[in-house]
């Protein structure tokens, strides 16, 4: 900087900074620094809004209060978003600046990335050649280009296997893989009938390619849909996609073993344990809740509410604890003449609390003193108080998390409209 006093000012939004020529040059912030190089007030407003030459004060017409958390990052390192303001907002400032979404904070990175993934935000090539020579970086236009080419690919590709209300393509997606899902299932509940074995000799070979053909679209499913994904370690940890890898791996458990073994009588409880892999395929009945409102609320629910389950088990376990030995005294350890066998132990008498309190009551075991019969009474009413106070939570939470997605999914919806009538 070849003009001016030797104390700067940057003035952000009405928000005043004092630095030396010193520091500007090697100021942490792109922008700021390239003002070290300008040589004439030409070349300072092609970096900044104005320029007042008497107080060497520099304009910024940009976010004030984002300015202060960058300045907090240029100071300890750590970059978090503005409370109350919008991730994308924030994230213009950042670019402004000359920051990357790598210098933000991991869990804000998550946060970025989860809110351009909601509103389907991508740059333009104009946009990205306007923000490359404003870094004063013409030289690798065709390289930033191409890799956001390549991302915006990914993406669209990311979003159509797992979001289906995307676009055309991810809900004819969406609908295959619910109709193998049914098939599936259909043949699963089908081969327990009795009359199965005798009516799948006629039918065996097209059963097998059946399923087979359901497996294989599970199986490429499964596999582009790890391809495309931002975290390879966040998508193997997801509980869909672990419910995914059980579900499909029993099936070439179960041929593996069928070929290595054959029909050797002597490995009959290897025959046990494909029985109980192939009943495990019931998991995909789990992998519709892609594709359903209902079946993503519940899970996001159970997910929020983790507290007030964990606490509705609480009561529940320590009533059982209380009534199960209260019932087991009455009705078997104070008389052991007219002592009722089905209460003979605490384990057992707390099938009949546990049954009690959620008024199910199946009358398979019950109490034959009056002290059990008014025991049994007190624990039916406790069973319902108990049962509804967490209950207002959850329920709360679910309206909150169905209108979450249903406003998320108009969007999609929103979105899709436009995307088809372009």
């Amino acid at each position: 900087m070849k003009f001016g006093k030797n104390i700067c000012i940057l003035n952000v939004g009405g928000t005043k900074y004092a630095f030396t020529r010193e520091v500007i040059k090697d100021f942490p912030l792109r922008r700021v620094s390239r003002l070290h190089s300008c040589s004439s007030e030409k070349e300072v407003l092609e970096v900044c809004d104005d320029y007042d030459r008497e107080r060497n004060e520099f304009f910024f017409d940009r976010h004030s209060e984002a300015f202060v958390f960058i300045m907090l990052y240029v100071r300890s390192g750590k970059l978090r978003f503005v409370p109350q303001m919008c991730e994308l907002s924030f994230y213009n400032e950042m670019i402004y600046w000359g920051l990357e979404s790598s210098h933000l904070e991991f869990c804000c990175q998550r946060r970025l990335e989860d809110r351009m993934s909601d509103t389907y935000t991508y740059f333009s090539e104009e946009d990205i050649k306007a923000e490359v020579e404003s870094r004063g970086e013409e030289d690798q236009v065709t390289r930033f280009s191409s890799e956001r080419g390549n991302a915006r690919w990914l993406e669209r590709m990311r979003r159509t296997f797992e979001e289906p209300a995307s676009s055309v393509a991810a809900q004819i997606l969406a609908s295959v893989s619910v109709v193998f899902v049914i098939m599936s299932m259909v043949i699963l509940c089908a081969s327990t009938l009795p009359d199965w074995d005798t009516a799948k000799n006629n039918t065996v070979e097209e059963h097998r390619i059946i399923e087979a053909v359901c497996i294989g679209w599970f199986t490429a499913e499964c596999i582009v849909r790890f391809i495309v994904s931002r975290d390879k370690c966040e998508f193997v940890r997801r509980p869909l996609n672990i419910i995914d890898l059980l579900a499909i791996t029993p099936y070439y458990v179960s041929v593996t073993v069928t070929a290595l073994t054959g029909e050797n009588p002597q490995l009959q409880r290897a025959g046990v344990t494909l029985r109980v892999l192939r009943m495990m395929r019931i998991f995909w009945l789990i992998k519709l809740a892609r594709h359903f409102l209902g079946l993503q609320t519940l899970g996001l629910t159970l997910r929020r509410c983790y507290r007030e389950m964990v606490m509705l088990l609480v009561f529940v376990f320590v009533a059982m604890a209380i009534f199960s030995a209260l019932a087991q005294l009455l009705e078997h350890g104070l008389d052991l003449e007219t002592s009722n066998e089905d209460y003979a132990s605490i384990p057992a008498a707390c099938w009949w609390v546990i049954i009690s309190m959620t008024t199910v009551g199946y009358g398979d075991m019950y109490p034959i003193t009056i002290p059990g019969r008014v025991l049994g009474g007190v624990c039916v009413v406790s069973g319902i108080v108990l049962l509804a106070l967490p209950i207002t939570f959850i329920y709360h939470s679910f309206v909150q998390c169905y209108h979450e997605l249903k406003f998320r999914s108009a969007r999609c919806v929103r979105s899709l409209s436009s995307e088809f009538l372009n």
